[in-house]
C-alpha cells in the first residue's frame, strides 16, 4: 500500500529533451540565397500508467512534468493530483517516456476504460473506443460570475509576454490562467491546443494555485475536448481567442461554464451561460 503523496513541485530527474526551437536552413524559392530560420521543435512522448502503456503524444519539450499531471488530470485518468505518486521522465532526442506511478483505484478505472490513445497534435480523442468516452458524464460547474469587461481589454496583447516561443518562432498554442483579480499569472505553449491546456492545469496543480473564480485563456480554436478539460479541472470561465464549435458551445451551457469568444475586432461575445431570451 502506497501512502499518498502530493506531487512534486520540483523538476523532475531525467534526460535532456531537445530545445524547444532550433535553427534550420532553408533555401529561398524564388532566389538563389540561403538562410536560417528558428523552428518549433516537438518530441513523441510515451506516457505509462503503473508499467502500462497508455498514449503516445506529439508535444513541445518544455514543461513535461506539468503536462503529465494535467494531462492524466484532464483526461481523467486521475481524479485528483493525489492519486498520482510519482514521475520519472527518461529518453534522449525527440523520443522521450514518461513513468507515472497512480492510485491503484485510478489504474483499475483506466484498465476499464479500455482505452489506448495514439495522440497528436491536432486531435484530443485519438484512441477513443466508445461514444462513452467521447462524451462522458461529468460535473456541472457551481455558477460563477462573468470576468468584468475590463479585464478583457487588451488581452490579446497582454497575453502576449506568455507566448515566448509563439513570439519567436510561431507553429505554438498557448493557454494563460487569469486568477479571480484580473490578474495573468502563468501560461504554457505547446504544438498541440489540448497540450497546452493540460501544461497550463498541470501547472496550477503542482504550484497549488487555487482555480476557483478564475480564467483560462486558449489562443486555439475552442472545441469539445478543451471544454471537457476545463471542466474536469473545475475551472469556471473559458476565453477563446477564436469561435467555439456549436457543440462545446452546448456543452458548457449544459455544464455551467462561462464561455467567452475575443474576437479580434469586436466586442467579447458571451456565448453561455446562456443569457435570456437567447437560443
Amino acid at each position: 500500500m502506497h501512502a499518498k503523496r502530493k506531487v512534486s513541485t520540483a523538476p523532475a530527474q531525467h534526460s535532456p529533451a531537445p530545445d524547444a526551437s532550433q535553427s534550420y536552413n532553408y533555401s529561398n524559392l524564388a532566389r538563389e540565397e540561403s538562410a536560417r530560420t528558428e523552428l518549433a521543435e516537438e518530441v513523441a512522448l510515451a506516457i505509462a500508467f503503473n508499467g502500462i502503456s497508455q498514449a503516445v503524444m506529439l508535444v513541445s519539450p518544455t514543461d513535461l512534468e506539468d503536462f503529465v499531471v494535467g494531462f492524466s488530470l484532464a483526461s481523467g485518468i486521475v481524479a485528483s493530483p493525489d492519486e498520482i505518486y510519482d514521475i520519472k521522465l527518461s529518453g534522449c532526442g525527440s523520443a522521450q517516456q514518461a513513468e507515472v506511478e497512480i492510485a491503484s483505484r485510478a489504474f483499475w478505472n483506466l484498465k476499464q476504460q479500455r482505452r489506448h490513445m495514439a495522440g497528436t497534435s491536432g486531435c484530443g480523442l485519438c484512441g477513443v473506443e466508445a461514444v462513452e468516452q467521447a462524451l462522458p458524464e461529468l460535473n456541472v460547474l457551481p455558477g460563477a460570475p462573468l470576468p468584468p469587461i475590463e479585464w478583457l481589454d487588451g488581452l490579446r496583447q497582454r497575453i502576449g509576454e506568455f507566448q515566448p516561443l509563439g513570439q519567436h518562432c510561431g507553429a505554438v498554442h498557448a493557454a494563460v490562467f487569469m486568477d479571480n483579480h484580473g490578474q495573468l499569472l502563468l501560461g504554457r505553449e505547446d504544438i498541440g491546443r489540448h497540450n497546452a491546456l493540460d501544461k497550463l492545469i498541470g501547472a496550477l496543480v503542482r504550484r497549488e494555485i487555487p482555480m476557483a473564480g478564475g480564467t483560462a485563456i486558449v489562443t486555439s480554436r475552442c472545441s469539445l475536448e478543451l471544454i471537457q478539460k476545463v471542466l474536469r479541472a473545475g475551472i469556471q470561465t473559458l476565453v477563446s481567442l477564436s469561435s467555439p464549435t456549436g457543440l462545446a458551445l452546448q456543452w458548457a451551457r449544459r455544464h455551467n461554464l462561462n464561455l467567452i469568444h475575443l474576437p479580434q475586432h469586436s466586442a467579447p461575445r458571451v456565448y453561455s451561460p446562456a443569457m435570456e431570451n437567447q437560443a
